[in-house]
């Protein structure tokens, strides 16, 4: 199995710096917003809410777009020459495939990243965190620890692979009749 860990951490930062055009303009709007007052009565669940539907969920569908598409990969893995395929057959995967996967893999640390930080936002120093915040606050930090540590043990796949039935294999692999992941 021919596993490169590195093309695959390489090809997420590519997307993280796709993904941070989308951040600015939602940071600027969010600026703007701010200082018209019009969002100074958000609660901090409906800030999380509101951060939720404008930033986490069009990522998630615009990664899974990629991922299903005729190309099997999003900005960064075809900058590494990697597609995301079906496990048992390595076919392109189905947009339901892609969402789930990279729904474990950007929407559910990135939703706990930010219900932690909203959880915090108002809470005063000294007073003791929540037992649902202490959990939130190891499964925002452990979840991508794991997924980029299974990147480098076994055969490379992730938790959001083992989840999707899906490998990530070097473009010039798709063809070939032996199953091998390029992690």
């Amino acid at each position: 199995m021919n596993r490169q860990p590195s093309a695959r951490l390489s090809a997420w930062l590519i997307d993280l710096l796709c993904i941070s055009g989308w951040v600015a303009v939602l940071a600027v709007v969010g600026a703007a917003l701010y200082t018209t007052g019009l969002t100074h009565d958000l609660s901090a669940g409906a800030g999380n809410a509101v951060a939720f539907l404008v930033l986490i969920v069009p990522v998630t569908v615009a990664l899974a777009w990629f991922e299903a598409g005729s190309r099997a990969a999003t900005v960064g893995k075809r900058a590494r020459r990697l597609r995301v395929v079906d496990a048992a057959t390595q076919v392109q995967i189905p947009f339901v495939r892609a969402l789930l996967r990279n729904a474990v893999k950007v929407a559910l640390p990135w939703e706990l990243a930010h219900t932690l930080a909203f959880s915090l936002f108002g809470t005063t120093a000294g007073v003791p965190l929540s037992g649902r915040l202490i959990v939130t606050t190891v499964a925002a930090y452990v979840l991508p620890t794991v997924y980029v540590v299974t990147l480098f043990v076994g055969r490379g796949r992730t938790p959001y692979d083992w989840a999707a039935h899906t490998i990530v294999i070097r473009r010039d692999e798709a063809t070939s009749g032996e199953v091998r992941a390029a992690s």
